[in-house]
């Protein structure tokens, strides 16, 4: 083509550029940006400098709008010296401006105040006043950035005094909005807000839609900071309404984020999280890389808050990598101080102290004082957390000043709160109370709800080390208030689960400091109260879900989410399952090198796999009519549980651990009696003791020392509540390791002269907490339509190498009855993952097929279901035929999963009768909360299901709590690996009790531990200590 050709043609293309430049989405902007580089190659054809300075201006531009810093500072920096050759002074001073900005966007703040100090001059050779007041409101900006507020306002001013001499209305209003930025930083919200509101007339008066959006958003945030927390919702949703209007979806995914954290400081962390996400789709959607990482900076505080830690190690590191290919130094800093944080919470100290010195460079290197001061202070707590308390001081101390002198008011108040705690530490509880003092109304001022409550705790702590009893309970009780309403508002009963774990210490100060006032004064009722406070403090989503069970919340929900939820259940089966295989019952530490990627692959996908099941299931509680009209019930108090129960043949035993001293209290249907107990971490270690001299085959072998340390344990557990014993049936409300650990069935009566077990003269059942109970009372209903007897799930195909894969072209059925293999010896074959000394990762069961054929026996055939082989499958397990017998019993192995306790589960059929591999062969505990299963009775005949995850307040979250979320009255399951032989020959017996005998299934259990007992070959505890029964106990 000839030179005027190529003259047409580019003016065409960069005419196209324009077009899609002005369509403002992230598609048009890099469409854009391919035009003018189109539009450079041809302008470089024709050897026309100015306009190859001109598109070289625009692709740095519109880049930089984009995220994409470096590569905006590239086009800038070609395009600087060929205005600079060309002798255009003006546009030279516009590159200058827009290299500034890039710069100060990448945090480079000096460097970008140098390149607006050569651009200003040149602006003002030039005359241009309205560019000239914009180069001096970026300076501005950039001393604002660094902290020096008093040349940031001169700037400003000096901008401001310009637009109004030129009448720039426009510019006006935005400099108006950055000094409002500067006085609100100073906290001074006063004055802020109105310049804030000067900005905003003149913005409406102009018709900047975008500008009165961006004005509206920051008087949300001053209302915000003034703890004004409806004002400041008003302001972000009609920020948010313009914004959609206009079509600005960066500034609408801006103010979501904004909403969210308002949220966020309300404690409505739910409604946090779902703002969070809307957010971050949007700023995906425009590719706002930027704002995506502040985003997933945001949900990872809120999960960090909720005390899901992992979780937010995940978010804040997909962050970091994405602030650091932006150049977003500031956020990068931020990343690497909340990775700082998470990972000394997780106890790593020394990655923690790493990670902050990191980024204390980068707030140095980037002048942010704010971001020194905050990690002055996240370095004190490190040292504080290691005891060097001085050290820690130090630090508080070096970042108190900074905070004031910044207006960082939030920041202020928590490092006054962590000065306060250090002096508490050291006995100087006067002193610490005076700095709490300080920091308390700080926090209320600025709304911080949460830094409120951690407040009112400590003043707390430092009242009763000072002898002011009454008031210490005054302020914990505040911060139990608050607290309860703060876990309303979590809809995820995951998220609530978590939440009241990670503040559990707050209610074992407050039953700590009830049970002192009680031993000043037992007439007042502090023990009673301190049960209660006990009880609100435990199993609560367990009390809540069955509530939500009961209402049946997923009726009238889109059937395309319930698909949803399905699906990512069957998926989590299916990884999990594969893990499994990959672990071949190894703990993750002994696998292979060559390994650890794989693990840490399918690691990444079930975590990935969980956050999206819990969004879902969120999602369903959102939309679902009747969980919108869901009341939860309360938690008993002594008097409900009194009543509603124990009976007068019953004592409930309610235990309670703590880091100082533990509790246990005594109810029966007319006294509660309290006692004091060790410590947690001296019961735990004789628990686990004794749990290990129950089920380690060469400990058992040492009977003089099992029974020593079973007379130990007993002694710490049951001793004090002696006089409480004399009694048909013990309800045993467990803590912690108690829960794991200990059967108490297998514990020594005080009562017997002869050290006889518990079960001897007492039928034992687990409870969650009392509350429990008459929550699975309530749902009765739902076990009436039981119209058949058992159903039977056992001896399923694990193995491609099983004969019967061989040998079976049919699917085996009910009425039919295979050979059995041949049996191994006593203690060669347990239920459980990983248990012989094969390849094989779960070895077939042949007791299990037993069992199964013993307990068909009993009843009539057409009264049960017997799912053996092939038929032992997980598409049996969920089917909605089982929902038709009263009992339903698993004889399988069971497994513990050591990375996701929460999926643990039992393993089916993992093989169809053609020997291909079935992908989902496990039932996990997700799998189990969407079965429909109202029976009398659900037995997991395998080995640890009692297993799961275990959450402070909330116990182990496992198949027992799904299976009562599906229905069951009471549940069987066992603590402990068990012996496969031994197991057929105890659930025999089990059964015969119930339906041969007519006893109840309590009964059943406390007549088959005494046979087993009293025969010699299953004597040991090991063989019948190991099933406990958790539920209704009439």
């Amino acid at each position: 083509m000839s030179i005027h050709q190529n003259r047409l043609a580019a003016e065409q293309v960069f005419a196209e550029a324009m077009q899609f430049y002005r369509q403002r989405t992230a598609q048009s902007q890099h469409q854009a940006i391919q035009k003018w580089q189109e539009s450079l190659n041809l302008w470089r054809e024709v050897g026309d400098r100015y306009q190859q300075a001109q598109s070289l201006t625009w692709i740095g531009f519109v880049y930089s709008n984009l995220g994409n810093r470096q590569q905006a500072q590239e086009y800038l920096n070609q395009a600087l010296p060929l205005w600079q050759a060309l002798g255009e002074r003006e546009w030279e001073a516009r590159t200058l401006n827009n290299i500034g900005l890039v710069c100060s966007n990448l945090g480079e703040k000096n460097q970008a105040l140098d390149y607006y100090n050569q651009a200003l001059p040149l602006m003002q050779e030039v005359g241009n006043h309205a560019e000239e007041a914009a180069i001096l409101n970026n300076i501005g900006k950039i001393y604002s950035d660094l902290g020096n507020k008093n040349d940031a306002l001169n700037y400003y001013n000096r901008a401001l005094f310009i637009r109004q001499e030129q009448n720039d209305r426009r510019g006006e209003g935005v400099t108006l909005n950055n000094i409002a930025g500067v006085f609100s930083d100073l906290g001074n919200k006063k004055q802020a807000l109105e310049y804030y509101n000067q900005a905003l007339l003149i913005r409406r008066e102009v018709g900047d839609q975008r500008g009165e959006a961006v004005t509206l958003n920051n008087i949300g945030l001053v209302y915000s900071d003034l703890g004004e927390k409806q004002h400041s919702q008003d302001y972000y949703q009609e920020a948010l309404q313009i914004r959609q209007e206009v079509g600005d979806r960066s500034g609408v995914a801006e103010t979501l984020n904004n909403i969210g954290l308002l949220y966020f400081d309300l404690g409505e962390f739910q409604q946090a999280l779902n703002s969070y996400k809307q957010a971050l789709e949007l700023m995906r959607t425009v590719g706002n890389r930027r704002g995506e990482a502040v985003t997933l900076n945001n949900i990872g505080g809120v999960y960090s808050n909720l005390g899901e830690f992992q979780q937010a190690l995940e978010y804040y590191s997909q962050a970091l990598p994405i602030r650091q290919s932006v150049g977003d130094r500031r956020g990068e800093a931020t990343a690497l101080t909340n990775i700082a944080a998470i990972s000394d919470t997780l106890g790593e100290k020394q990655f923690s102290l790493d990670y902050y010195q990191k980024a204390l460079e980068l707030w140095l290197a980037i002048g942010n004082r704010t971001g020194v001061a905050k990690t002055l202070d996240n370095i004190g707590v490190v040292y504080f957390d290691l005891g060097e308390f001085q050290q820690a001081l130090d630090y508080y101390n070096q970042a108190l000043p900074i905070r004031k002198e910044v207006g960082d008011r939030r920041g202020e108040a928590i490092t006054l709160n962590n000065i306060g705690v250090v002096y508490s530490c050291l006995g100087m509880f006067q002193q610490a109370l005076e700095y709490y003092n300080e920091a308390l109304p700080i926090k209320r001022e600025v709304g911080d709800i949460s830094g409120t409550v951690t407040t009112l705790r400590n003043i707390a702590v430092a009242e009763r080390n000072l002898g002011n009893f009454n008031e210490a309970l005054a302020q914990i009780e505040s911060a139990i208030a608050t607290i309860e309403t703060l876990r309303t508002k979590v809809i995820s009963q995951d998220l609530r689960a978590s939440y009241l774990a990670s503040v559990r210490h707050y209610y074992e100060f407050y039953i700590d400091l009830l049970m002192q006032l009680h031993q000043k004064n037992q007439t007042v009722g502090y023990a009673v109260k301190a049960l209660e406070v006990s009880e609100r403090a435990r199993a609560r989503s367990l009390v809540e879900l069955l509530e939500e069970a009961r209402a049946d919340i997923r009726q009238g929900v889109d059937p395309k989410l319930r698909d949803c939820e399905i699906q990512l259940q069957q998926q989590l089966a299916s990884k999990t399952q594969a893990l499994q295989k990959l672990l071949q019952g190894r703990l993750p530490e002994e696998i292979e090198a060559a390994e650890v990627k794989q693990m840490e692959t399918f690691t990444k996908e079930i975590n990935s796999l969980q956050i999206q099941l819990r969004e879902v299931e969120a999602e369903i509680r959102i939309k679902s009519p009747r969980y919108a009209a869901l009341k939860y019930p309360l938690p008993l108090s002594a008097q409900e549980i009194q009543q509603q129960v124990v009976d007068d043949e019953t004592t409930l035993l309610s235990y309670w651990l703590g880091d100082e001293r533990s509790y246990l209290w005594a109810i029966t249907s007319t006294s509660i009696a309290s006692h004091e107990l060790p410590k947690s971490s001296d019961i735990e270690a004789t628990a686990r003791e004794f749990y290990e001299y129950l089920t380690v085959p060469e400990k058992r072998e040492k009977p003089k020392k099992v029974a020593q340390i079973t007379n130990v344990l007993s002694q710490i557990l049951l001793e004090p509540v002696t006089a409480h014993l004399r009694c048909k049936r013990l309800l045993i409300v467990s803590d912690g390791v108690l829960q794991r650990y200990v059967p108490f069935s297998a514990l020594l009566d005080p009562l017997s002269p002869d050290f006889k077990p518990m079960f001897v003269e007492h039928e034992i059942v687990s409870l969650p907490s009392a509350s429990t109970l008459t929550q699975i009372r309530r749902d009765q209903g739902r076990n009436n339509c039981a119209t058949k007897t058992v159903a039977v799930l056992a001896d399923p195909v694990f193995d491609k190498t099983d004969e019967r894969v061989k040998v079976a072209p049919v699917r085996a059925v009910a009425s039919q009855t295979q050979t059995s293999p041949s049996l191994p010896p006593l203690e060669l074959l347990t239920r459980d993952i990983g248990c012989t000394d094969g390849e094989q990762l779960f070895p077939r069961l042949p007791f299990s097929r037993l069992e199964a054929e013993e307990i068909q026996k009993l009843v009539s055939k057409e009264s049960s279901l017997l799912a053996l082989d092939f038929d032992a499958s997980r598409e049996t397990a969920i089917s909605p035929q089982l929902s038709q017998y009263r009992y339903v019993h698993f004889a399988t192995h069971g497994f513990y999963n050591d990375i996701h306790p929460e999926l643990s589960g039992i393993a089916l059929s993992l093989i169809n009768e053609q020997g291909e591999e079935l992908k989902d062969g496990f039932l996990l505990t997700p799998d189990v909360f969407n079965l429909n299963l109202p029976a009398e009775m659900v037995i997991l005949s395998g080995c640890r299901t009692a297993e799961g995850k275990e959450v402070k307040g909330e116990g182990i979250v496992g198949l027992t709590r799904g299976l009562m979320y599906a229905g069951a009255r009471r549940v069987v399951v066992s603590l402990w690996s068990v012996s496969d032989r031994a197991t057929a020959e105890f659930m025999g017996r089990f059964y015969r009790g119930i339906l041969q005998e007519g006893l109840s299934p309590t009964k059943a259990l406390r007549a088959t531990q005494l046979e087993m007992w009293q025969h010699k070959q299953w004597q040991e505890p090991y063989y019948w200590a190991a099933f406990v029964l958790q539920g209704e106990y009439q």
